[in-house]
């Protein structure tokens, strides 16, 4: 029989704590029991499967395919942003918004950001955070040369300079092309004090925003002059390059694909930013899935992005290359 009262005294007590929403002082009080006594007899009402935690999951939300992603890939953090239609457009408002809350929630003090400038979904990103009400962030780096065509540096520009309003902090741009026209010609950039000055701040990054790219480049990168010429973009396929983060591809399975064309990228290396505590990976869209895919199977990014048409399309990946 005492073990039918000590069940029922945990049921009571669960009772008045989880439905009545009493404090673990006022049910000490009201049952002339220990406080002690309470927290044990609320865990004991646990193993005991009296009490059991359901979490309903809001319409909209994706928990289990950022579970599996998160499983599949060793990820730190996934974030799955619902989307009503599978398309571009759709996708840059989506995974933009979602970025910019995650973004906007878990920036520390006095971090140093990098962020990668030729983003449209980065842009989004950025278009979308709301003003801090404190200054948190020390300095937002610009990781990739933005200097390029006129009609869309300012976008480059602009995703550097408006993240660094927002949270208060100060912008160091990188005043030089994120290609150069040449290895010589990138050399020459590179001695400048100034480009020289910003590179180094790569190693004292905190966190870096990185949009993920496909083998063809994006419009925004495309106008931006910053691309690479037809025999170029050949010969990256030929060595199974399929995506890239800052210019610096890998392949299907993740790894860094070394070409001509890294000679003439002035930006942030693999190497470098496989240092940097937090790489934030923003992207989404068919065309970016088996980028996407690579660039975790390489461990290049911990935190993922994305919008649930294309979590789907990763995991299924995935599951077939097993």
């Amino acid at each position: 029989m005492s073990r039918l009262y000590e069940l029922r005294m945990m049921a009571r007590v669960a009772q008045l704590y989880h439905e009545q929403n009493l404090k673990q002082a006022e049910i000490s009080q009201r049952m002339h029991l220990s406080q002690a006594t309470v927290s044990r007899l609320l865990a004991k009402a646990g193993e005991e499967g009296i009490v059991r935690i359901t979490i309903n999951a809001p319409r909209g939300t994706y928990p289990q395919l950022e579970d599996e992603l998160l499983a599949r890939f060793g990820l730190s953090e996934a974030i799955v942003a619902d989307c009503y239609e599978d398309n571009e457009e759709a996708i840059l408002s989506a995974v933009g918004n979602a970025a910019a809350y995650y973004f906007e929630t878990t920036l520390g003090p006095d971090e140093v950001i990098g962020i990668s400038c030729w983003s449209s979904t980065l842009l989004r990103m950025v278009e979308a955070i709301h003003p801090l009400k404190r200054s948190r962030a020390e300095k937002v780096v610009q990781i990739l040369g933005g200097i390029g065509n006129p009609t869309v540096q300012s976008h480059a520009t602009q995703i550097t300079t408006r993240l660094a309003a927002l949270v208060g902090a100060d912008p160091t741009l990188l005043a030089a092309p994120g290609v150069a026209a040449s290895s010589a010609a990138r050399l020459v950039m590179l001695g400048d004090g100034y480009v020289r000055a910003t590179m180094e701040e790569f190693r004292r990054l905190t966190i870096a925003l990185v949009g993920i790219g496909s083998l063809e480049p994006s419009y925004m990168l495309h106008n931006s002059g910053n691309s690479f010429a037809a025999d170029e973009l050949s010969d990256l396929a030929r060595r199974g390059a399929v995506g890239d983060l800052c210019l610096r591809f890998f392949d299907a399975s993740g790894r860094a694909v070394d070409s001509p064309f890294d000679e003439r990228v002035i930006g942030i290396t693999l190497d470098e930013l496989k240092k940097v505590p937090r790489v934030i990976g923003v992207a989404g869209g068919a065309k970016k899935t088996t980028s996407i895919h690579g660039a975790l199977l390489g461990g290049w990014i911990d935190t993922l992005i994305t919008d649930k048409f294309t979590a789907e399309r990763v995991l299924k990946l995935s599951a077939a290359a097993r």
